[in-house]
């Protein structure tokens, strides 16, 4: 497919007279771009079907280490701890893509920052050599400016700062997730007591406290991640008075 599409844009640039190999090699570019998008759905798709497999093994271990592993009791268990690892597998995923996505952005826009500024005085001895060509004399103003620009980004958006907090947030809820599988905290473990009513109702509580964990854990990331903002909105009005009693005091 990377090849059909390459070839794709080499005929539209090189040969975009002929008004057929121009249509021909459009609509080869389409088709590329759908099969590469197809494809990559169904690979998630399969990837997320593996995932909820590997989910219910998890679920049916911890019953497998209960007294009365085949009480049908048991099967609603299962259920229950299935959907509570689901829930928090799709946090799970979500911060992951915020922090691969955060991290990408933040080393492509630095690495873009250094190498603009470094050819910036190599472009303008280029510049100087009279070279004959009239597009490399706007090359040391461009690259400056796209610099600033790139720069001015990086400062404006916190890509590192979410990148950290996401990474933060998948390994305390991956800690918690493994904690719950294994039940190997007093919270979630429930194998150890005899009286199948009483481990009954630990496992009910385990899944809840386990799910309410979860739920703090992420809040406690939406409100850092909305504390900077809050904080902006805060320093304005701030600014404001200071601006209004500067203008009072110049005017007595």
């Amino acid at each position: 497919m990377a090849a059909i599409a390459a070839s794709a844009v080499v005929i539209i640039y090189l040969d975009s007279s002929n008004q057929q190999y121009v249509i021909a090699a459009a609509a080869a570019l389409t088709v590329s771009i759908a099969l590469f998008l197809l494809n990559r759905q169904s690979v998630n798709n399969a990837r997320k079907d593996e995932q909820k497999q590997e989910i219910s093994k998890k679920a049916e271990l911890y019953t497998a280490l209960l007294n009365n592993s085949s009480s049908p009791d048991n099967n609603t268990v299962a259920i229950a701890r299935s959907k509570a690892l689901q829930y928090c597998q799709d946090l799970v995923d979500d911060y992951k893509n915020v922090r691969n996505l955060s991290r990408n952005l933040y080393y492509i826009l630095q690495i873009s920052t250094v190498v603009l500024s470094g050819i910036t005085p190599i472009l303008v001895l280029v510049d100087k050599l009279e070279s004959g060509q009239p597009w490399l004399k706007w090359l040391p103003v461009i690259c400056p400016a796209v610099a600033s620009i790139v720069a001015s980004i990086v400062t404006s958006f916190p890509f590192q700062k979410n990148w950290l907090a996401a990474n933060t947030a998948v390994e305390l809820l991956e800690a918690e997730q493994e904690k719950f599988i294994l039940g190997i905290t007093p919270f979630y473990r429930c194998y150890d007591i005899s009286d199948p009513i009483q481990q009954q109702q630990k496992i009910s509580q385990a899944i809840e406290v386990f799910v309410n964990q979860v739920n703090t854990i992420h809040l406690q990331q939406v409100q850092q991640s909305t504390e900077p903002q809050q904080e902006k909105k805060e320093e304005a009005p701030a600014e404001s008075k200071d601006k209004e009693a500067e203008s009072l005091v110049k005017a007595e």
